[in-house]
């Protein structure tokens, strides 16, 4: 009978490296360069280049143009969808989301944060003429958006800050938070009620409403949030319907995957 080899034996250097450079993106920034990533892993900036220019061919490493940077692509989403999928958030999430979006007829998403963006992993779509526009993989800033800043008030006060200081705060309508004080008051309030909204903080004439998922853990793993126009999500439509049922549904999510609260 043939020895059972060590798996160690069989191992591809150059793809164990390629590992290591994804593994950099699971804690950092939302992007990283050569340089920072050459240093990190002590290997030659050629090599992460090459490794890099891999994967970006496969989709699981894309470029911002406008940094030269890299940040982790479409396919390591899909890649940790999959992977959702196997622990059962989506499966578990999916037939609430659709409960959610039934009751109130506007887009209802769920979203991560992952690299210090808000990350959109699923959504149901209203069937309003007039409604809100993203998709599965979108990436958006977590200091105006319900789902970024519901997450960020149940963070601890080490992560918060860290997320804070990786983002920066950009003017996108009047309405949005540009001062830290006000931003971290925003925070406390929101983890008091239990609930966010982004009042066209992000984009003008477009209101979010946003409620944390909470493992058995008591921590909060993700976000889910109803998205519409402020025509139909004014104050009263707010106090009356949309944040009772985020609250509802965020909950019953929270309890699907073990909280107890």
């Amino acid at each position: 009978m043939a020895m059972r080899r060590e798996k160690s034996e069989y191992a591809i250097q150059a793809v164990e490296n390629a590992f290591d450079v994804l593994e950099q993106f699971k804690g950092a920034k939302g992007s990283l360069g050569i340089t920072e990533l050459s240093a990190n892993l002590g290997l030659h900036k050629n090599n992460i280049f090459r490794l890099l220019a891999t994967m970006e061919n496969k989709g699981y490493i894309e470029q911002d143009l406008n940094t030269e940077e890299y940040r982790l692509g479409i396919k390591s989403l899909e890649i940790g969808r999959a992977f959702l999928n196997h622990t059962g958030l989506l499966k578990v999430a999916k037939p609430i989301l659709n409960e959610l979006m039934e009751s109130v007829n506007e887009n209802v998403y769920l979203g991560l944060l992952k690299n210090d963006q808000v990350v959109y992993v699923e959504h149901v779509e209203s069937t309003q003429a007039l409604r809100v526009a993203s998709r599965v993989g979108t990436r958006l800033s977590p200091l105006c958006t319900a789902i970024g800043k519901v997450i960020l008030a149940h963070y601890s006060e080490h992560d918060r800050e860290r997320i804070i200081a990786n983002n920066k705060f950009v003017q996108h309508t009047p309405n949005t938070i540009m001062d830290k004080g006000k931003y971290v008051a925003e925070l406390a309030k929101i983890r008091e009620q239990g609930y966010s909204v982004d009042d066209q903080e992000y984009d003008f004439g477009v209101v979010c409403v946003g409620g944390p998922v909470m493992d058995y853990q008591k921590k909060v793993v993700a976000g889910i949030s109803i998205s519409g126009p402020s025509l139909r999500m004014d104050e009263k439509a707010l106090r009356d319907i949309f944040v009772p049922k985020i609250k509802e549904c965020s909950l019953k999510l929270s309890r699907a995957i073990g909280y107890v609260g």
